[in-house]
């Protein structure tokens, strides 16, 4: 998520360019002043240039720094001088020092004036001042869910001392041209799920903690407040400081039970496959949500309780859990094929919808905690109208119209069974395990072509061998599974190795009668032979390679929404990758798209591009997607949702099947 470029008369063809002359901001320089600007009064003079020339922004900020107190004498010096005079206050390297209270403050790239994106800050806090055991963060898993713990607490403590507020009233930019704004403090906001995020960090090497946050610089027009930004980073970041980031302001006992039932989830997760499960969802779990837009448990009314999910006996299997030292029962899903079928309204979706988040681990109390799938599981639906670029989808679709092949297939705008036979093999070619399918969501002549469709469409007719048909060979060939909610088609019953069945929010374990009525309906005297759904070979998945200058952008790199991204003149949208839980995790993704446009050279494969990125986020963390910002809006996404988007993104000539 890119933070720079607002407008103005061009950039010089890049940052050491600048705004050049005619710009927005060369002309708020000349009505207000240059003054208080990197150079201004024989202050701050930065070694990244002088913002008074017309390179006007840098890829860096300035490195100021020293005492605390130092720095509170600067905000006091610029007090009622022109917006500029805050670059001054940058810190990117060196910091301001409270020895007081024991932490450095960082600060990022100053904004341009009080509507621009507010200015980032990083805070580190050493071991020694912090005080966390180093039990809480002995292993990486550990250490996300102390970091996440870390982070809720300190979102909360901006909300409870109205730090997220701003003077106007209503967001950086409120009061009006004339009236105060800015002021406020913000930290990207937790939800269920426990990610591995940029905005609190917590250093195996040493137990430092690193909180990384916006600040948006207060101002009366274009004239700084310095008492304001004062209040701010001498009192309201202390405090956050103290009520958040050090070890003694925590509730302990909340604190250890985050950690441990995070990493028994995980652990969990991990030991599915000893059992020969992709899935488990246990007894008691409050499957349901508060409502479409609300991600929390629902609750109890007074006339109606939650149904909590409990599986059927002959499905039931048992883990003992290492830290919480309690066993926990449920359904496990076995490997190979699963449908979960029953009446419209009964609950199959909600079940799906559980199952494709257990990929990630959620906070204590979710209602979905040790609701685990295999974490290369991926949703599969149709997209009507996405780009695909070289994908071979000879699996699914052949013999299309005029002699077009599907060995090397691409097109601006796929059909709902061309896009969902794409992002099935697309899956599998970055290493997917498990497919997630919901009928619903999918396209219905891509899933099935029943007997009586076949006796009239004769075979060179119809290019579509539907999944129905490759369902069963993609698990005996490639041994991929899939958990399917199939509430219209009987003929999944042929190759399905277990059936459960959502009956007013009960599951139920229907396998026998499911088959018992496939083996009637297949030896019955029809005058139409039953082979609707006879297996046949998988096919082959052909590796791509991505040619990387060809997802570069001329223009501004933004994330409007979790599902919309616009590069540049193209919009990139995400809605069909479904395992995207957080915008946070959206802006990484268009970083990750930023960083292959500039090293993707065409001769590395997309699987090895994945397993390079991945190994370069284990190593240098977040931060290294956008190395030097103090960006704490990311948040780690999988192989999946990176090459989902990298696969969507509407560029020519991106994807090569020849290295």
């Amino acid at each position: 998520m890119s933070y720079r470029g607002e407008g103005g008369g061009g950039r010089g063809g890049g940052r050491g360019g600048g705004r050049g002359g005619g710009g927005r901001g060369e002309y708020y320089k000349n009505k207000y002043g240059r003054g208080g600007g990197r150079g201004g009064a024989g202050r701050g003079k930065s070694n990244q240039g002088d913002d008074n020339d017309s390179g006007g922004r840098f890829s860096s900020a300035g490195n100021n720094g020293g005492t605390y107190d130092s720095l509170i004498s600067l905000l006091q010096s610029i007090d009622n001088r022109p917006y500029p005079g805050y670059h001054d206050i940058e810190s990117s390297q060196r910091g301001w020092v409270n020895e007081r209270y024991g932490y450095t403050l960082f600060v990022g790239r100053a904004q341009s004036d009080p509507f621009a994106r507010p200015t980032r800050c990083r805070i580190v806090v050493p071991a020694s001042v912090a005080q966390f055991p180093p039990v809480a963060y002995q292993n990486k898993i550990r250490a996300v869910a102390l970091a996440d713990f870390i982070n809720r607490a300190f979102y909360e403590q901006c909300k409870s001392l109205g730090a997220d507020q701003s003077a106007g009233g209503g967001g950086g930019g409120g009061g009006g041209w004339s009236g105060p704004k800015g002021g406020d403090v913000q930290i990207v906001g937790p939800n269920q799920h426990v990610l591995e995020h940029s905005a609190v960090t917590v250093r195996p090497t040493d137990g430092s903690i690193v909180a990384q946050f916006t600040v948006s610089l207060p101002a009366r027009g274009r004239t700084i407040l310095g008492q304001q930004a004062i209040h701010i980073f001498d009192s309201v970041v202390t405090k956050l400081v103290q009520n958040s980031l050090v070890y003694s302001a925590l509730d302990s006992s909340k604190l250890q039970h985050h950690v441990l039932s995070v990493e028994d989830q995980d652990w969990l997760r991990k030991e599915l496959s000893s059992k020969d499960l992709i899935a488990f969802v246990p007894n008691d779990a409050i499957l349901p949500r508060a409502s479409g837009a609300d991600d929390r448990p629902m609750a109890d009314q007074t006339d109606a309780k939650v149904i909590r999910f409990q599986s059927p006996p002959s499905l039931e299997v048992e883990f003992t859990l290492p830290n919480l030292k309690k066993s926990v029962r449920g359904m496990g899903i076995r490997k190979g094929v699963t449908l979960i079928c029953g009446g419209g309204f009964h609950g199959k979706s909600t079940l799906l919808s559980a199952i494709q988040v257990g990929v990630y681990n959620k906070i204590p109390g979710d209602g979905r905690e040790f609701c685990v799938c295999n974490d290369k599981s991926v949703k599969i639906r149709a997209e009507d109208g996405r780009a695909v670029h070289s994908v071979d989808i000879s699996p699914f679709i052949t013999n299309l119209p005029f002699g077009k092949g599907t060995h090397c297939f691409t097109t601006a705008d796929a059909s709902g069974s061309t896009s969902q036979a794409s992002n099935i093999v697309e899956a599998i070619e970055v290493g997917a395990e498990a497919l997630i399918v919901d009928e619903d969501t999918c396209a219905t002549n891509f899933m099935i072509r029943d007997d009586k469709m076949m006796e009239l469409v004769a075979k060179d007719k119809e290019p579509i061998t539907p999944f129905v048909r490759k369902v069963r060979s993609l698990y005996e060939e490639k041994g991929i599974s899939s958990i399917l909610v199939i509430g219209g088609c009987g003929d999944y019953f042929d190759v399905a190795d277990r059936v459960v069945m959502m009956d007013s929010y009960a599951c139920l374990d229907v396998t026998d009668r499911a088959k018992e009525i496939a083996a009637n309906a297949s030896s019955s005297q029809t005058r139409i032979r039953h082979e609707s759904s006879e297996t046949i070979p998988f096919g082959s998945i052909a590796k791509r390679y991505p040619v990387g200058p060809a997802y570069r952008t001329n223009g501004k790199v933004s994330v409007r929404s979790k599902t919309v991204v616009s590069h540049g003149e193209t919009e990139l949208d995400l809605s069909g990758l479904e395992q995207i839980v957080s915008l946070a995790q959206t802006n990484a993704i268009t970083s990750v798209i930023q960083k292959l446009s500039k090293t993707g050279s065409g001769d590395v494969s997309l699987l090895g591009v994945m397993n390079s990125m991945e190994s370069l986020l284990d190593k240098d963390g977040l931060d290294s997607l956008d190395p030097g910002n103090f960006n704490g809006a990311l948040a780690r996404p999988r192989t999946f949702e990176m090459a989902g988007a990298i696969n969507r993104l509407r560029a020519n000539g991106c994807m090569s099947q020849n290295p």
